[in-house]
């Protein structure tokens, strides 16, 4: 397993560029528990939304001239909570600079992708996120450099079938 601080110095020091694969429909997370039920009840988003560490932390890295992507796997119609993570994070997060793609398996057939969340990092570094059937973080593991190529295929697998997201989000917004 990696430490949540040696987690978090893998985002200051990439140099090229950070994907991640999402794969669940549900992330349980302190900004859940309170952000999805105002989204939901059609309130304004909170500024603790809008001013997030993560904007920061990709701010800073476009700012370098790092890329920050990643790609969602979905099965539409959306669930409320991927309505809201998409409209108050996924759009915050983009102003920043980071880019999103999803993969809609209702519109295609990809077999092939994983089942579990990564990041991958420069293409040299695997990182297996584990959560709960409830969607709670269990951790995270650095993967031997032995698979990187394999998570490089996923990348690849997913975005070749991915849309953006303000193209998604025009229809399923």
């Amino acid at each position: 397993m990696i430490t949540p601080e040696e987690f978090g110095r893998l985002f200051e020091t990439f140099e090229r560029e950070a994907f991640r694969l999402e794969t669940l429909d549900f992330y349980d997370s302190g900004g859940t528990q309170i952000g999805l039920p105002a989204f939901l009840a059609g309130e304004e988003e909170p500024e603790q939304f809008k001013n997030s560490p993560w904007t920061v932390t990709v701010s800073n890295a476009v700012q370098a001239g790092k890329r920050m992507y990643r790609a969602h796997v979905v099965t539409t119609p959306l669930t409320d909570y991927l309505r809201f993570e998409f409209a108050w994070g996924y759009h915050r997060n983009a102003k920043a600079g980071e880019e999103f793609y999803i993969l809609d398996l209702a519109q295609r057939n990809v077999p092939g992708l994983p089942s579990h969340d990564f990041w991958l990092f420069d293409e040299q570094k695997v990182v297996r996120m584990d959560y709960d059937d409830q969607g709670a973080y269990l951790g995270a593991e650095v993967l031997p450099e032995t698979r990187t190529a394999e998570y490089v295929r996923y990348r690849d697998l997913a975005l070749e079938h991915a849309e953006s997201l303000a193209a998604f989000w025009e229809r399923h917004g």
